[in-house]
């Protein structure tokens, strides 16, 4: 708390030095955090935001493979969507400590509540994808395998976009301000990962759909995360400081290089790797970074009261 209110205390002038608008004063009960911190842990829930928009977008890239009759490619999209998306609903049971509870969850669906929508996302698209991971493997019911990951992919967009909208439907001022553009955010980074999977994983012959996710994803990602950040008004100092930001502009240089690497990953398959791993990186670095900037807004009283004391005098 002593580091924090030195900081504060010198924030007018640290602010005018870089030309940023200088911090309001503001007071909380001993300085003490207004809301609660998100109990949520690490690596677990960072992990299963990644790992369950991965395998959405990867979803949609085995369907449109198997148009294209890319057969390699499919089974790539197909098999990243199974594992990805049971991964997910591992980290996210190890997160709530028993599996009862995300059983629980599906006792009722609430379509006002985000949590009881999402639950009911992740669990059909993660058994869906994993029958048909199991058909691909085995060869054994294809036609109902390839209805299976029709209906798989028919979900895949939520998958992608679900977890930034449970993120935005909290109190945490870092997630509720930007539930705008942070669906967007991990939108194109779902993308960015599943075409960077695909890049490094299918023959380079099959995997000219994959390269153009990579790039469309990872320039996606980069121009959302922008706009997340000139949009966000003082909540910004969360997503370009500390851990935050540290893994935000490492996500951001990742992937400009996996955007950069597609675009020559059809001739080396050393780069068509180096693509993979980058896309990989960037879209996990930005989940972490995400989950990082919402966690330090809610424990800095500074990110509730003074956007408060600002909506109060814009109604006056």
């Amino acid at each position: 708390m002593k580091a924090r209110a030195d900081r504060d205390a010198g924030a007018e002038g640290s602010d005018r030095s870089a030309g940023h608008e200088a911090r309001e004063p503001f007071r909380s009960y001993y300085g003490r955090p207004i809301i609660k911190e998100p109990t949520w842990k690490v690596p677990d829930v960072p992990a299963y935001l990644y790992l369950g928009g991965m395998a959405g977008a990867s979803s949609v890239m085995g369907a449109l493979a198997q148009l294209r009759g890319y057969s390699r490619l499919r089974r790539v999209g197909l098999l990243c969507a199974a594992g990805g998306s049971g991964a997910s609903v591992l980290a996210l049971i190890h997160d709530l400590g028993r599996p009862r509870r995300f059983l629980n969850m599906l006792r009722v669906f609430k379509p006002t509540s985000p949590l009881s929508v999402g639950s009911w996302i992740l669990a059909p698209f993660s058994a869906l994808s994993g029958a048909v991971a199991v058909s691909e493997l085995t060869g054994f019911a294809r036609p109902l395998a390839r209805m299976a990951a029709g209906f798989a992919a028919v979900l895949a967009p939520a998958m992608t976009t679900y977890t930034a909208v449970l993120l935005a439907d909290t109190a945490v001022p870092g997630w509720h301000e930007t539930r705008r553009e942070l669906p967007f955010v991990f939108a194109f980074s779902s993308v960015a990962a599943a075409g960077a999977l695909g890049t490094g994983l299918a023959p380079r012959s099959e995997a000219a759909p994959a390269r153009r996710m990579a790039v469309l994803g990872s320039l996606g990602e980069l121009l959302a995360s922008r706009v997340l950040e000139q949009r966000a008004g003082r909540i910004a100092e969360a997503y370009r400081t500390g851990r935050a930001g540290t893994a935000l502009r490492t996500a951001r240089v990742l992937a400009a290089g996996c955007a950069l690497g597609a675009l020559f990953a059809r001739r080396s398959g050393s780069v068509a790797v180096l693509v993979a791993v980058s896309g990989t990186a960037a879209s996990a670095a930005t989940r972490y970074g995400v989950f990082e900037a919402g966690r330090e807004t809610a424990r800095d009283p500074y990110y509730t009261v003074v956007p408060q004391r600002q909506d109060g005098r814009s109604e006056q």
